[in-house]
């Protein structure tokens, strides 16, 4: 019984077949279904998105592989008595019956699958209703705008129109259910598919009027890979530049290296970033980030100098007043000498003669020292609060 079943199922494949084979002898691929009646052809499309990724802001592109599937009906192909469907994928009898001359308008590079066979198919319905589905991999572009960027969402557009056939001819429109289809796993690395629109549009040129199709994605995109990758090693990197306000102003070395090796790290830092960017003609949120970050980093090595200066002018002004007290010793002396010509006179003159002289050093350095370690003191507290200040600012701003 079951050998006598799918002999019945090959017999009729074959009759199926030779009836389609009857169909193709008269049948003229170069017109449209509808060109005898006068009215324009209306194909509707479905595409069903199986990967969706590799968006590139340096290029402003993104790479698609979709399946492309369109609709339409063909009264030339029309037979009740086919018993099932016919699925046709021999490229040399699809070409053999017509089909929509569409393109991908915003489509910078295309390939059409190959692997393991052919990735075309061909449906032929009783009714005459044809099924036209191919597999292709895509890149588009998408202008995008990065003044937020990495904080910014986008809104990338697939758009299918019309080759060669004007309104008049070919109409495209979206299909009624699910017009675009995602895989249901579809994940994106750097970004989240947050709203899908379609719309039909018209393409006009000095020839004529062009039907087409457009879908737009929005795309969020995740800010957690530039958390990891830009923002806390920039945090990081002005943190560890305050440390040289709890450092002693006489060390110079430690002060002036880590000031330097902070300001080289985060300028290398924004360079690194920059070089996976376009060079646009705007200032992005990264670029106010790193150029933030930059100032605080140049800051604290600029706050040092200051110090740094304050701390020798009140070492040269203690040189000078010791010189002055030399000179008044030496006077001293030498007056003792002539009038007493005592040498415990002499001594005794170029003793200190009251605490007021013990402590000239100290009431001369103190205001200059004081000074120095007063402005570490206040940076230890204004940076930090300046820079949570700058954050309060930067996050809400290009966040909303």
């Amino acid at each position: 019984m079951f050998f006598s079943c799918s002999k019945g199922l090959v017999n009729s494949t074959f009759h199926d077949l030779d009836m389609l084979d009857e169909l193709l002898k008269n049948y003229d691929r170069r017109a449209l279904p509808t060109s005898h009646i006068g009215i324009p052809t209306v194909v509707s499309c479905e595409i069903y998105i199986r990967s969706f990724g590799s968006i590139n802001p340096e290029t402003m592109d993104y790479e698609v592989d979709l399946y492309l599937r369109q609709h339409w009906l063909d009264e030339r192909l029309r037979k009740p008595n086919l018993s099932k469907p016919l699925d046709l994928n021999d490229p040399k009898l699809v070409q053999r019956i017509w089909k929509p001359e569409v393109f991908f308008a915003n489509a910078k590079h295309a390939e059409f699958q190959y692997v393991t066979v052919p990735n075309v198919l061909v449906r032929i319905n009783p009714s005459g209703e044809i099924l036209y589905m191919l597999r292709l991999k895509l890149t588009f572009s998408c202008m995008m705008d990065l003044y937020r960027y990495p904080l910014d969402s986008q809104v990338c557009t697939i758009e299918l129109a019309s080759f060669s056939k004007t309104t008049e001819e070919l109409n495209l429109t979206w299909s009624e259910e699910k017009p675009v289809n995602l895989y249901e796993n579809l994940k994106l690395p750097q970004f989240e598919i947050t709203d899908m629109n379609t719309s039909v549009c018209n393409e006009k040129f000095h020839i004529g009027e062009y039907s087409c199709l457009k879908a737009e994605f929005y795309l969020q995109r995740s800010i957690g890979y530039h958390l990891v990758q830009s923002y806390l090693p920039t945090v990081l990197i002005v943190v560890i530049s305050w440390v040289s306000f709890w450092l002693n102003v006489e060390a110079i070395p430690a002060r002036i290296t880590l000031g330097v090796t902070t300001l080289l790290t985060i300028s290398s830092k924004g360079s690194g970033i920059q070089n996976n960017l376009p060079p646009v003609s705007y200032v992005k949120a990264m670029d106010v980030w790193m150029g933030a970050c930059t100032t605080f980093v140049f800051a604290a090595l600029l706050e040092f100098i200051i110090v740094n200066y304050l701390w020798r002018k009140r070492i040269e002004s203690s040189s000078s007043v010791a010189t002055d007290a030399s000179q008044i010793s030496l006077k001293l002396i030498s007056s003792s000498t002539d009038c007493n010509g005592d040498s415990k006179n002499v001594i005794k003159s170029s003793e200190p003669n009251g605490p007021e002289d013990e402590n000239i050093e100290f009431h001369t350095v103190t205001p200059g020292k004081l000074r120095a370690k007063k402005i570490d003191r206040l940076c230890r507290i204004a940076f930090p609060c300046a820079f949570l200040v700058f954050c309060v600012v930067y996050w809400p701003y290009y966040l909303m």
